[in-house]
Protein backbone atom coordinates (compact mmCIF):
# COMPACT_ATOMS: atom_id res chain seq x y z
CA UNK A 1 0.00 0.00 0.00
CA UNK A 2 1.06 3.24 -0.84
CA UNK A 3 4.53 1.43 -2.12
CA UNK A 4 4.36 3.00 -5.70
CA UNK A 5 7.92 4.09 -6.44
CA UNK A 6 8.81 7.98 -6.81
CA UNK A 7 10.92 9.30 -9.39
CA UNK A 8 14.12 11.02 -8.63
CA UNK A 9 14.38 9.39 -4.85
CA UNK A 10 17.92 7.50 -4.98
CA UNK A 11 17.84 3.92 -3.19
CA UNK A 12 20.15 5.53 -0.18
CA UNK A 13 20.11 2.25 1.86
CA UNK A 14 22.49 2.97 4.13
CA UNK A 15 20.67 5.87 4.63
CA UNK A 16 17.35 4.01 5.29
CA UNK A 17 18.89 2.37 8.52
CA UNK A 18 19.74 5.54 9.65
CA UNK A 19 16.06 6.75 10.08
CA UNK A 20 14.63 3.64 12.10
CA UNK A 21 13.74 4.14 15.46
CA UNK A 22 10.40 6.13 15.92
CA UNK A 23 8.55 2.79 15.53
CA UNK A 24 10.17 1.15 18.37
CA UNK A 25 9.12 3.36 20.83
CA UNK A 26 5.74 3.85 19.67
CA UNK A 27 5.78 0.04 19.36
CA UNK A 28 6.43 -0.37 23.22
CA UNK A 29 3.08 0.97 23.50
CA UNK A 30 1.87 -3.00 22.45
CA UNK A 31 4.06 -4.43 25.17
CA UNK A 32 2.57 -3.08 27.82
CA UNK A 33 1.54 -4.56 31.24
CA UNK A 34 -1.62 -4.53 29.60
CA UNK A 35 -0.77 -6.64 26.52
CA UNK A 36 0.52 -9.04 29.20
CA UNK A 37 -2.41 -9.02 31.68
CA UNK A 38 -4.88 -9.41 28.29
CA UNK A 39 -2.87 -11.85 27.02
CA UNK A 40 -2.35 -14.22 29.78
CA UNK A 41 -5.74 -14.17 30.82
CA UNK A 42 -6.80 -14.90 27.41
CA UNK A 43 -4.43 -17.63 27.60
CA UNK A 44 -5.38 -19.26 31.03
CA UNK A 45 -8.79 -18.91 30.50
CA UNK A 46 -9.46 -19.63 26.82
CA UNK A 47 -6.77 -21.59 25.65
CA UNK A 48 -5.34 -21.05 22.10
CA UNK A 49 -9.19 -19.84 21.42
CA UNK A 50 -8.13 -16.52 21.08
CA UNK A 51 -4.88 -16.57 18.58
CA UNK A 52 -6.66 -14.88 15.58
CA UNK A 53 -7.44 -11.93 17.72
CA UNK A 54 -3.95 -10.93 18.25
CA UNK A 55 -2.87 -11.39 15.21
CA UNK A 56 -5.77 -9.12 13.12
CA UNK A 57 -5.00 -6.74 15.40
CA UNK A 58 -1.27 -6.77 15.53
CA UNK A 59 -2.16 -6.65 11.81
CA UNK A 60 -4.59 -3.72 11.98
CA UNK A 61 -1.65 -2.16 13.93
CA UNK A 62 0.64 -1.98 11.38
CA UNK A 63 -1.74 0.23 8.66
CA UNK A 64 -2.76 2.28 11.92
CA UNK A 65 0.75 3.32 12.95
CA UNK A 66 1.92 3.46 9.60
CA UNK A 67 -0.77 6.44 8.67
CA UNK A 68 -0.01 8.13 11.95
CA UNK A 69 4.02 8.08 10.94
CA UNK A 70 3.47 9.16 7.77
CA UNK A 71 1.04 12.32 8.80
CA UNK A 72 3.54 13.43 11.18
CA UNK A 73 6.11 13.33 8.48
CA UNK A 74 4.24 15.41 5.71
CA UNK A 75 2.76 17.82 7.90
CA UNK A 76 5.04 18.53 10.76
CA UNK A 77 2.65 18.10 12.98
CA UNK A 78 1.28 15.21 15.28
CA UNK A 79 -2.44 13.94 15.12
CA UNK A 80 -3.36 15.95 18.42
CA UNK A 81 -2.17 19.17 16.55
CA UNK A 82 -3.46 18.73 13.57
CA UNK A 83 -7.05 18.11 15.18
CA UNK A 84 -6.63 20.77 17.05
CA UNK A 85 -5.74 23.24 14.32
CA UNK A 86 -8.67 22.07 12.70
CA UNK A 87 -11.43 22.00 15.21
CA UNK A 88 -12.28 25.26 15.64
CA UNK A 89 -14.64 25.99 18.85
CA UNK A 90 -12.84 25.74 21.75
CA UNK A 91 -15.78 23.34 23.24
CA UNK A 92 -15.39 20.84 20.88
CA UNK A 93 -11.64 21.19 21.56
CA UNK A 94 -11.85 20.23 25.06
CA UNK A 95 -14.68 17.59 24.84
CA UNK A 96 -12.17 15.94 22.22
CA UNK A 97 -9.35 16.11 24.91
CA UNK A 98 -10.87 14.79 27.86
CA UNK A 99 -11.92 11.46 26.15
CA UNK A 100 -8.55 11.51 24.86
CA UNK A 101 -7.63 12.18 28.54
CA UNK A 102 -9.04 9.46 29.71
CA UNK A 103 -7.70 6.96 27.52
CA UNK A 104 -4.30 8.61 28.39
CA UNK A 105 -4.99 7.74 32.50
CA UNK A 106 -6.26 4.22 31.09
CA UNK A 107 -2.64 3.38 29.87
CA UNK A 108 -0.86 5.34 32.97
CA UNK A 109 -3.03 2.57 34.74
CA UNK A 110 -1.73 -0.28 33.21
CA UNK A 111 1.85 0.70 33.05
CA UNK A 112 1.79 1.79 36.97
CA UNK A 113 0.36 -1.20 38.11
CA UNK A 114 2.31 -3.58 35.60
CA UNK A 115 5.58 -2.15 36.79
CA UNK A 116 4.46 -2.35 40.52
CA UNK A 117 3.43 -5.98 40.13
CA UNK A 118 6.96 -6.66 38.69
CA UNK A 119 8.70 -4.94 41.62
CA UNK A 120 6.41 -7.01 44.41
CA UNK A 121 7.37 -10.24 42.43
CA UNK A 122 11.20 -9.52 42.23
CA UNK A 123 11.88 -8.03 45.51
CA UNK A 124 8.62 -8.02 47.65
CA UNK A 125 7.92 -4.48 47.88
CA UNK A 126 4.46 -3.18 48.47
CA UNK A 127 2.30 -2.00 45.20
CA UNK A 128 1.59 1.17 46.42
CA UNK A 129 5.67 1.94 46.73
CA UNK A 130 6.56 0.16 43.29
CA UNK A 131 4.00 2.19 42.15
CA UNK A 132 5.26 5.76 42.96
CA UNK A 133 9.06 3.90 41.82
CA UNK A 134 7.67 3.06 38.26
CA UNK A 135 5.98 6.67 38.33
CA UNK A 136 9.45 7.78 38.97
CA UNK A 137 12.02 5.83 36.58
CA UNK A 138 9.41 6.42 33.74
CA UNK A 139 9.93 10.42 34.45
CA UNK A 140 13.57 9.94 34.13
CA UNK A 141 13.16 8.05 31.18
CA UNK A 142 11.48 10.92 29.42
CA UNK A 143 13.46 13.68 30.69
CA UNK A 144 16.17 11.97 28.45
CA UNK A 145 14.07 12.60 25.34
CA UNK A 146 13.29 16.22 26.31
CA UNK A 147 16.83 17.14 27.10
CA UNK A 148 18.97 14.48 25.00
CA UNK A 149 16.70 14.07 21.72
CA UNK A 150 14.91 11.47 19.82
CA UNK A 151 18.04 9.18 19.24
CA UNK A 152 19.36 8.31 22.94
CA UNK A 153 15.34 7.65 24.28
CA UNK A 154 14.94 5.56 21.54
CA UNK A 155 18.10 3.44 22.15
CA UNK A 156 17.10 2.94 25.81
CA UNK A 157 13.85 1.81 24.68
CA UNK A 158 15.12 -0.58 21.93
CA UNK A 159 17.24 -2.35 25.05
CA UNK A 160 13.72 -2.53 27.02
CA UNK A 161 12.30 -3.84 23.95
CA UNK A 162 14.86 -7.12 24.02
CA UNK A 163 14.54 -7.70 27.66
CA UNK A 164 10.82 -8.09 27.02
CA UNK A 165 11.46 -10.26 24.03
CA UNK A 166 13.74 -12.13 26.20
CA UNK A 167 11.89 -12.32 28.80
CA UNK A 168 8.55 -13.52 27.78
CA UNK A 169 9.74 -15.45 25.24
CA UNK A 170 11.70 -17.92 27.63
CA UNK A 171 8.60 -19.35 28.31
CA UNK A 172 7.87 -21.25 24.94
CA UNK A 173 10.94 -21.87 24.98
CA UNK A 174 10.75 -24.18 27.93
CA UNK A 175 6.99 -24.98 27.92
CA UNK A 176 6.34 -24.97 23.60
CA UNK A 177 2.74 -24.95 22.93
CA UNK A 178 1.09 -27.71 21.55
CA UNK A 179 1.74 -27.04 17.07
CA UNK A 180 -1.89 -27.91 15.88
CA UNK A 181 -3.96 -26.34 18.90
CA UNK A 182 -2.38 -23.12 17.92
CA UNK A 183 -2.97 -23.25 14.12
CA UNK A 184 -6.27 -24.14 15.17
CA UNK A 185 -6.17 -20.92 17.39
CA UNK A 186 -6.13 -18.94 13.88
CA UNK A 187 -9.96 -19.29 12.83
CA UNK A 188 -11.81 -16.75 14.32
CA UNK A 189 -14.33 -17.62 16.59
CA UNK A 190 -15.81 -16.66 20.41
CA UNK A 191 -16.87 -19.35 23.00
CA UNK A 192 -18.76 -17.08 25.18
CA UNK A 193 -19.51 -12.76 26.18
CA UNK A 194 -16.49 -13.60 28.36
CA UNK A 195 -14.11 -14.29 25.24
CA UNK A 196 -15.79 -11.24 23.56
CA UNK A 197 -14.41 -9.43 26.88
CA UNK A 198 -11.24 -10.21 26.16
CA UNK A 199 -11.01 -9.77 22.55
CA UNK A 200 -11.84 -6.19 22.90
CA UNK A 201 -9.44 -6.07 25.83
CA UNK A 202 -6.92 -7.71 23.67
CA UNK A 203 -7.28 -4.70 21.12
CA UNK A 204 -7.49 -2.11 23.00
CA UNK A 205 -3.92 -3.26 24.16
CA UNK A 206 -2.70 -4.08 20.78
CA UNK A 207 -4.35 -0.87 18.77
CA UNK A 208 -3.82 1.10 21.41
CA UNK A 209 -4.89 5.26 20.94
CA UNK A 210 -2.14 6.92 22.71
CA UNK A 211 -0.07 5.24 20.48
CA UNK A 212 -1.68 6.50 17.18
CA UNK A 213 -1.51 9.86 19.17
CA UNK A 214 2.33 9.46 19.68
CA UNK A 215 3.47 7.86 16.84
CA UNK A 216 2.76 11.45 14.64
CA UNK A 217 4.65 13.43 17.17
CA UNK A 218 7.23 10.86 17.46
CA UNK A 219 8.13 11.15 13.61
CA UNK A 220 7.59 14.83 14.01
CA UNK A 221 10.41 14.98 16.19
CA UNK A 222 13.16 12.99 14.73
CA UNK A 223 12.38 14.61 11.23
CA UNK A 224 10.76 17.61 11.20
CA UNK A 225 8.85 18.92 8.19
CA UNK A 226 10.22 17.59 4.90
CA UNK A 227 11.90 20.04 2.51
CA UNK A 228 11.86 18.39 -0.56
CA UNK A 229 9.87 15.61 -2.23
CA UNK A 230 12.75 13.07 -2.47
CA UNK A 231 13.45 13.21 0.84
CA UNK A 232 9.93 12.90 2.37
CA UNK A 233 8.64 9.79 0.64
CA UNK A 234 12.68 8.61 1.89
CA UNK A 235 11.22 8.65 5.34
CA UNK A 236 8.53 7.52 4.35
CA UNK A 237 9.66 4.05 2.86
CA UNK A 238 12.03 4.13 6.01
CA UNK A 239 8.91 4.52 8.53
CA UNK A 240 7.24 1.07 6.33
CA UNK A 241 10.16 -0.76 7.36
CA UNK A 242 10.47 0.90 10.80
CA UNK A 243 6.48 0.13 11.92
CA UNK A 244 7.07 -3.31 10.00
CA UNK A 245 10.04 -4.58 12.34
CA UNK A 246 8.82 -3.01 15.40
CA UNK A 247 5.27 -4.10 15.17
CA UNK A 248 6.74 -7.92 13.50
CA UNK A 249 8.72 -7.99 17.38
CA UNK A 250 5.60 -6.94 19.54
CA UNK A 251 3.18 -9.26 17.55
CA UNK A 252 5.30 -12.35 18.04
CA UNK A 253 5.72 -11.63 21.89
CA UNK A 254 1.89 -10.99 22.10
CA UNK A 255 1.28 -14.33 20.79
CA UNK A 256 4.22 -15.96 22.80
CA UNK A 257 2.45 -14.68 25.85
CA UNK A 258 -0.83 -16.51 24.99
CA UNK A 259 0.53 -19.51 23.79
CA UNK A 260 2.89 -19.78 26.83
CA UNK A 261 -0.19 -19.05 28.74
CA UNK A 262 -2.22 -21.50 26.68
CA UNK A 263 0.43 -24.40 26.93
CA UNK A 264 1.49 -23.82 30.73
CA UNK A 265 -1.46 -22.28 32.68
CA UNK A 266 -4.87 -23.31 31.21
CA UNK A 267 -6.80 -25.02 33.84
CA UNK A 268 -4.00 -23.86 36.61
CA UNK A 269 -5.99 -22.22 39.91
CA UNK A 270 -5.05 -18.65 40.31
CA UNK A 271 -3.50 -18.03 37.12
CA UNK A 272 -5.90 -15.40 35.82
CA UNK A 273 -3.75 -12.72 37.89
CA UNK A 274 -0.34 -11.80 37.15
CA UNK A 275 1.46 -12.89 40.57
CA UNK A 276 -0.48 -16.12 40.45
CA UNK A 277 0.66 -16.77 36.61
CA UNK A 278 4.14 -15.93 38.04
CA UNK A 279 4.09 -18.53 40.96
CA UNK A 280 2.62 -21.00 38.65
CA UNK A 281 5.39 -20.65 35.61
CA UNK A 282 8.05 -21.27 38.53
CA UNK A 283 5.90 -24.09 39.45
CA UNK A 284 5.42 -25.49 36.21
CA UNK A 285 8.83 -24.26 34.03
CA UNK A 286 11.30 -23.20 36.86
CA UNK A 287 12.53 -20.28 39.05
CA UNK A 288 14.48 -18.96 35.79
CA UNK A 289 11.38 -18.33 33.84
CA UNK A 290 9.75 -17.23 36.09
CA UNK A 291 12.27 -14.46 37.48
CA UNK A 292 12.59 -13.95 33.67
CA UNK A 293 9.07 -13.02 33.00
CA UNK A 294 8.77 -10.37 35.98
CA UNK A 295 12.13 -8.55 34.73
CA UNK A 296 10.40 -8.71 31.24
CA UNK A 297 7.30 -6.57 33.04
CA UNK A 298 9.06 -4.75 34.70
CA UNK A 299 10.73 -3.66 31.56
CA UNK A 300 7.56 -3.36 29.60
CA UNK A 301 5.82 -0.98 32.45
CA UNK A 302 8.82 1.43 32.62
CA UNK A 303 9.13 1.66 28.91
CA UNK A 304 5.22 1.77 27.84
CA UNK A 305 5.03 4.22 30.81
CA UNK A 306 7.28 7.11 29.63
CA UNK A 307 5.95 6.85 25.93
CA UNK A 308 2.43 7.37 27.45
CA UNK A 309 3.48 10.15 29.57
CA UNK A 310 4.90 11.68 26.26
CA UNK A 311 1.53 10.53 24.55
CA UNK A 312 -0.44 12.30 27.52
CA UNK A 313 1.36 15.84 27.55
CA UNK A 314 1.37 15.70 22.98
CA UNK A 315 -2.79 15.40 23.51
CA UNK A 316 -2.63 17.97 25.82
CA UNK A 317 -0.40 20.68 24.17
CA UNK A 318 -2.07 19.46 20.87
CA UNK A 319 -5.74 20.39 21.32
CA UNK A 320 -5.61 22.56 23.91
CA UNK A 321 -2.59 24.56 23.04
CA UNK A 322 -1.11 23.93 26.57
CA UNK A 323 2.15 23.65 27.76
CA UNK A 324 1.93 22.01 31.38
CA UNK A 325 5.42 21.35 33.30
CA UNK A 326 6.13 17.37 32.81
CA UNK A 327 7.03 17.00 36.40
CA UNK A 328 3.81 18.79 37.17
CA UNK A 329 1.40 16.13 34.45
CA UNK A 330 3.57 13.44 35.86
CA UNK A 331 2.54 13.49 39.18
CA UNK A 332 -1.79 14.31 37.90
CA UNK A 333 -1.78 11.01 35.54
CA UNK A 334 -0.29 9.12 38.50
CA UNK A 335 -2.93 9.57 41.02
CA UNK A 336 -5.22 7.20 39.34
CA UNK A 337 -3.09 4.67 39.00
CA UNK A 338 -1.58 4.94 42.98
CA UNK A 339 -5.50 4.99 44.14
CA UNK A 340 -6.18 1.99 42.92
CA UNK A 341 -3.05 0.60 44.02
CA UNK A 342 -3.71 2.39 47.35
CA UNK A 343 -7.56 0.70 47.93
CA UNK A 344 -7.05 -2.80 47.11
CA UNK A 345 -8.48 -3.08 43.72
CA UNK A 346 -7.39 -6.13 42.37
CA UNK A 347 -4.61 -5.22 39.76
CA UNK A 348 -4.64 -7.70 36.76
CA UNK A 349 -8.94 -6.90 36.81
CA UNK A 350 -7.64 -3.08 36.40
CA UNK A 351 -5.27 -3.67 33.87
CA UNK A 352 -7.99 -5.88 31.84
CA UNK A 353 -10.57 -3.62 32.05
CA UNK A 354 -8.63 -0.85 31.32
CA UNK A 355 -7.79 -2.12 28.30
CA UNK A 356 -11.31 -2.14 27.41
CA UNK A 357 -11.33 1.81 27.99
CA UNK A 358 -8.79 2.03 25.86
CA UNK A 359 -10.68 0.41 23.20
CA UNK A 360 -13.45 2.33 23.27
CA UNK A 361 -10.79 5.36 22.55
CA UNK A 362 -9.45 3.68 19.13
CA UNK A 363 -12.28 5.31 17.04
CA UNK A 364 -12.09 8.82 18.19
CA UNK A 365 -8.33 8.22 17.29
CA UNK A 366 -8.37 5.94 13.97
CA UNK A 367 -11.27 7.85 12.63
CA UNK A 368 -9.85 11.13 12.08
CA UNK A 369 -6.64 9.62 11.76
CA UNK A 370 -8.11 8.17 8.39
CA UNK A 371 -9.88 11.26 7.27
CA UNK A 372 -6.68 13.45 6.93
CA UNK A 373 -4.12 11.27 5.55
CA UNK A 374 -7.04 10.74 2.81
CA UNK A 375 -6.82 14.24 2.13
CA UNK A 376 -5.13 15.51 -0.82
CA UNK A 377 -5.26 19.10 0.72
CA UNK A 378 -2.98 17.47 3.43
CA UNK A 379 -1.06 15.17 2.23
CA UNK A 380 -0.41 15.97 -1.51
CA UNK A 381 0.75 13.38 -3.33
CA UNK A 382 1.46 11.12 -0.29
CA UNK A 383 -2.39 10.61 0.41
CA UNK A 384 -3.82 7.47 1.16
CA UNK A 385 -4.44 5.15 -1.98
CA UNK A 386 -7.72 4.40 -2.30
CA UNK A 387 -6.78 0.82 -1.78
CA UNK A 388 -5.33 2.17 1.92
CA UNK A 389 -7.88 4.03 2.80
CA UNK A 390 -10.50 1.21 2.43
CA UNK A 391 -7.90 -0.99 4.24
CA UNK A 392 -8.54 1.67 7.18
CA UNK A 393 -12.08 1.68 6.90
CA UNK A 394 -12.28 -2.18 7.38
CA UNK A 395 -10.37 -1.57 10.15
CA UNK A 396 -12.08 1.21 11.78
CA UNK A 397 -15.89 -0.27 11.24
CA UNK A 398 -14.43 -3.81 12.64
CA UNK A 399 -13.12 -1.85 15.40
CA UNK A 400 -16.30 0.00 16.74
CA UNK A 401 -18.61 -2.96 15.96
CA UNK A 402 -16.72 -5.17 18.61
CA UNK A 403 -16.50 -2.38 20.78
CA UNK A 404 -20.89 -1.85 20.41
CA UNK A 405 -20.90 -5.41 20.72
CA UNK A 406 -18.99 -5.53 24.13
CA UNK A 407 -20.95 -2.20 25.11
CA UNK A 408 -24.59 -4.48 24.24
CA UNK A 409 -22.88 -7.46 26.19
CA UNK A 410 -21.91 -5.37 29.50
CA UNK A 411 -25.33 -3.63 29.42
CA UNK A 412 -27.66 -6.69 29.13
CA UNK A 413 -25.06 -9.26 31.20
CA UNK A 414 -25.27 -11.76 28.01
Amino acid sequence: MDTAAVPGVAPARVRLWTLLGPAVVAGVAYLDPGNVASNMTAGARYGYLLVWVVIAGNTMAWLIQYLSAKLGIVTGRSLPENLGHRIRRRPARIAFWVQAELVAMATDIAEVIGGAIALQLLFGLPLLLGGAITGAVSLALLTVQTRRGARPFERIITGLVVVIALGFGAGVVVGPPDPAEAVAGLVPRFADSGSVLLAASILGATVMPHAIYAHSALTRDRFGEALTVGDRWLRIRATRLDVTIALAVAGTVNVIILLVAAASLRGVPGTETLSGAHQALSDGLGPMVATLFAIALLASGLASSSVGAYAGAEIMHGLLHVQVPLLTRRLVTLIPALLLLAIGVDPTLALVISQVVLSFGIPFALIPLVLLTGRRSIMGDARNTAFTTVLAVVAAVLLVALNLTLLWLLVTGA
